[in-house]
């Protein structure tokens, strides 16, 4: 199965490394993933490309129209109607492994990058169908949390990561940050490798590595034990 990514943005070019390098690239070679930047000005009506303008009721700085947003969404659904279009925006859900879980089994996901103020509310309430946030705090504009989206579902879809283990055991995946981690050398200035590790009874490692890992997340994390009581 091909995952596709649709990206409306004013900044595509933002796209081009990040998506253009690694795992991302080769899954893209492979056929898993089909990534496609839109150029949000290209659906504008006004003669100087304009996506923009000074909110009614007054305010600070400026709001993205709902007009072209709402034409590029439209485009795209024509395209791939089972599309599920995503806003990214500081108010939206916040996003979490057990949404990149959810959103992985998806064939098609749209994602749209607010700017300057935000966007007409009439795109969230009318055109989306639901507003994502990567974190309680705010952006110069939605091209990140975009590819933090791509990144985290990426990885989930078959194929992507050449060992299918590799998202299993992962911080996040349980409800738990992930058991520390170590390799070589086993000593280095005096700071070792604790000893179970190396011991070659793989159950005392499962067992020790279960502990850690709800150790760890106590220590750093304890605001996941609690959600997940």
């Amino acid at each position: 199965m091909t995952l596709r990514f649709d990206i409306v943005s004013l900044f595509p070019e933002m796209f081009a490394s990040p998506f253009g390098d690694s795992i991302i690239q080769r899954a893209r070679e492979e056929g898993l993933l089909d990534i496609r930047v839109h150029d949000l000005r290209d659906y504008s009506l006004n003669k100087h490309r304009k996506v923009d303008d000074a909110p009614f009721g007054g305010g600070v700085g400026m709001v993205i129209n709902v007009e072209p947003v709402a034409r590029v969404i439209a485009a795209i659904k024509k395209e791939v109607p089972e599309t599920r279009t995503i806003l990214l925006s500081p108010a939206g859900r916040p996003f979490d492994q057990k949404k990149a879980w959810e959103l992985s089994r998806l064939p098609s996901l749209n994602l749209i990058c607010g700017r300057y103020e935000g966007v007409d509310e009439r795109v969230p309430r009318h055109f989306v169908d639901e507003e994502i946030s990567i974190g309680d705090y705010v952006l110069t504009g939605g091209e990140i949390p975009a590819m933090v989206l791509v990144e985290a579902i990426s990885r989930l879809v078959p194929g992507v990561l050449g060992d299918p283990a590799s998202t299993a055991e992962e911080s996040f995946t349980d409800g738990l940050l992930e058991y520390p981690q170590y390799t070589r050398p086993r000593d280095y200035q005096g700071f070792k490798v604790p000893e179970i590790l190396v011991s070659g009874d793989h159950k005392k490692i499962r067992d020790w590595q279960k502990a850690e890992a709800l150790k760890k997340t106590a220590r750093v994390r304890p605001d996941l034990l609690k959600k997940n009581k």
